[in-house]
């Protein structure tokens, strides 16, 4: 929603500094809705992996017919790993899925993870922890760590989206992939400490 005229950009504090960078400045609108910390990191990390390279229809689809399997209810990482690997390939997930889906399950299990845990570590001790579960990468933790750790600092730049948006609002020459890379995380490097809602802004603005 556009800003109502009179409302200062400096607001909030993320905005103000985004805004030094001219062309980021001009898909800024207001400010980014404030996101509600939920619990529970596995099934957030289950959910993930769920959606990788689906649409985000199907892939509410899919994790409907999951909590279904739990009488609705979010279950445990006790419940999913006790869950027959057949139930969970019923409900739309491949042999592969499934797998990755119960290895976090075992994973948190074994290494007694919770939230507080988590929320105690850094970015990356984070995704050093997680990625080291088959099945979950980086781009993975880093959406855990924006959308359920709340973490401000953590950019993206293996996301599809994050690419396509920065390729077209910057014109980057997407040829040659590795110096894009560089170009992005250059680029990136001005909107530290609030790189995850430059990320948000971007998502946005593709989007629309």
């Amino acid at each position: 929603m556009p800003r109502p005229s009179g409302t200062p950009v400096t607001e909030h504090a993320y905005i103000s500094h985004l805004s030094k960078d001219k062309k980021l400045q001009k898909i800024i609108k207001g400010p980014l809705e404030v996101r509600t910390k939920r619990k529970n990191f596995p099934l957030r990390l289950i959910g993930a992996i769920m959606s990788q390279q689906l649409s985000t229809k199907v892939a509410d689809v899919i994790y409907a017919r999951f909590l279904a399997l739990y009488d609705n209810k979010e279950p445990t990482p006790q419940q999913v790993a006790a869950t027959d690997p057949s139930r969970l390939r019923a409900i739309g997930l491949s042999n592969a899925k499934v797998s990755y889906v119960q290895n976090v399950a075992n994973f948190v299990i074994a290494q007694k993870l919770t939230d507080a845990r988590l929320h105690k570590m850094d970015d990356e001790a984070v995704i050093l922890c997680l990625t080291q579960i088959k099945g979950v990468g980086r781009w993975t933790v880093e959406m855990l760590l924006m959308f359920h750790l709340h973490r401000e600092d953590v950019f993206s730049v293996d996301d599809l989206g994050i690419q396509q948006a920065m390729a077209r609002l910057y014109k980057l020459d997407i040829g040659d992939k590795k110096a894009f890379r560089e170009q992005l995380k250059t680029i990136s490097a001005k909107w530290s400490p609030y790189r995850t809602h430059a990320c948000r802004y971007l998502w946005q603005w593709k989007d629309q």
